[in-house]
């Protein structure tokens, strides 16, 4: 029987990645990737590793969850040793949770290597701190969709009256749903919003604005997912402790957003 690892690869910047997750690369037989992990990260695998593509992208899945935890199972009854690679941190929105249940429950032997979340990541390389004395003492992750699309079943009037700082993922889509429902439970509506695109890469691009007007201009850039957006006042740091110079967001009123 061999044993499954489920790695967090961190957030983009390849140098983000902890050691012992670095270890299960260089030791697995089996790598199944996701899409949002740094493909540099796999020139670090042994030479005759298989590697398995098993990316998401909106509405464009390539393998099935269900086809995913059969493959984690197939590869590991046959002896293998399996690193499940993942974006960020594999129990945030990463369905780690999913993946360790059904392994779990067919008796295979699993490992869960935390990383480095986006949501800490790219708001810190970006110059927000998502926690600051002075104006947030609290903060919150939350998912910007649901399979159903809104996530409407959200506790919006907890979020919004009781969190400092809210860092949302996969929200761009329904940016506008999530603006709206902040201001309706009575969030300020002149409340501070950053959205951080490919955060912690070379790439990185933030637009900043409050829930009045980030959705347009959200609209009139290039911004698209994979993105992280942050609510709270600590984005008025960003101009303040930014620590990169990033290439301004070339406006493109007729390009959709997703």
């Amino acid at each position: 029987m061999g044993k499954v690892y489920i790695v967090g690869a961190g957030p983009g910047d390849p140098e983000l990645i902890t050691i012992k997750a670095l270890k299960c690369i260089q030791q697995a037989d089996v790598i199944l990737y996701d899409r949002l992990v740094n493909k540099e990260l796999l020139d670090h695998s042994k030479s005759f590793v298989e590697l398995v593509y098993c990316g998401k992208s909106p509405n464009n899945h390539t393998w099935k969850q269900e086809t995913i935890n059969q493959l984690l199972i197939k590869y590991a009854s046959s002896g293998k040793i399996v690193t499940r690679l993942k974006g960020g941190d594999p129990f945030i929105f990463g369905r780690g949770g999913e993946e360790a249940e059904i392994l779990a429950k067919n008796g295979i032997q699993y490992e869960i290597v935390p990383g480095i979340t986006a949501g800490i990541a790219a708001p810190a390389y970006a110059g927000i701190p998502v926690t600051h004395r002075d104006v947030s003492s609290s903060f919150a992750v939350v998912t910007g969709h649901k399979n159903n699309g809104e996530p409407k079943d959200i506790d919006w009037e907890s979020l919004a009256n009781g969190v400092d700082t809210l860092a949302i993922y996969m929200g761009i889509k329904n940016l506008p749903y999530i603006c709206r429902q902040l201001i309706k439970h009575h969030r300020n509506p002149h409340t501070p919003v950053a959205i951080i695109h490919k955060g912690t890469t070379s790439n990185q691009q933030t637009i900043t604005g409050t829930l009045l007007t980030i959705v347009d201009k959200m609209k009139k850039a290039t911004i698209r997912n994979p993105s992280m957006i942050v609510v709270g006042e600590v984005v008025h740091f960003h101009e303040k402790l930014s620590q990169f110079t990033e290439q301004p967001p070339t406006p493109n009123v007729h390009e959709a957003f997703v």
